[in-house]
């Protein structure tokens, strides 16, 4: 079933110049996957006045969209982007989803 994934990530704004900056190289193994696991109109919003980063998908299969993070390459991701910002213990961002309060067609 299709969903609409929405999360805040927390990166100090001191960072997010270098955020910025690995999300323009992303890695093209990176990119394929999140279009192989149904990730569609992924896009990343930054509010530095509150030291986070807004991100929004569409994914084809919630569940599959979920399983992906168990990847060897979303944890080599996780890792890389741990020096910039703050994560749990297994090095994924420390982050907040969001709940779907509207949206309109």
């Amino acid at each position: 079933m299709s969903a609409r994934i929405a999360l805040t990530l927390q990166v100090p704004h001191e960072a997010l110049s270098e955020y910025e900056r690995r999300h323009q190289h992303i890695w093209d193994e990176l990119t394929q996957a999140i279009k192989d696991q149904g990730g569609k109109n992924y896009s990343i919003f930054a509010a530095p006045h509150l030291d986070v980063v807004f991100s929004y998908v569409e994914v084809d299969d919630e569940a599959a969209w979920r399983e992906s993070a168990a990847s060897e390459l979303t944890h080599r991701w996780w890792q890389y982007m741990s020096e910039i910002m703050p994560t749990n213990s297994d090095l994924s961002p420390i982050s907040h989803e969001l709940p779907l309060i509207f949206h309109q067609d």
